[in-house]
């Protein structure tokens, strides 16, 4: 996996469009909520990198993840696991030409992985 680099952070809450308009009041960011559920995404031009606010799926309070973008996401999935890492959330597609995935580490820490 050399060479992944941070590409996104999200920021997630129980009320998606109250964290969207706070963020976008304090850092001035302009979201597109052109997404499927309204998620949204910041311009990485503008920010850096891609944050997107959104709400949570699993009913929890929120959070922060970070997403590292990797060449292949199962041979990425398949080391984490084999490193003593378990799988939070399989491969999905959010989107055209999106693929996502969650892992933990063995300390239960979330990360996220995207595929470029």
């Amino acid at each position: 996996m050399a060479g992944s680099r941070i590409v996104q952070f999200e920021i997630l809450g129980k009320d998606q469009k109250a964290l969207q308009d706070y963020y976008s009041k304090l850092f001035g960011w302009s979201l597109d909520t052109n997404y499927p559920t309204a998620y949204g995404m910041t311009d990485p031009a503008d920010t850096g990198i891609t944050v997107g606010v959104g709400a949570t799926r699993d009913g929890s309070s929120g959070g922060v993840t970070g997403y590292i973008g990797v060449s292949d996401i199962d041979a990425a999935l398949a080391l984490a696991t084999e490193l003593g890492g378990r799988v939070v959330m399989p491969k999905f597609s959010p989107g055209p030409g999106a693929t996502i995935a969650l892992f933990a580490d063995p300390a239960g820490n979330v990360i996220g992985i995207t595929q470029m």
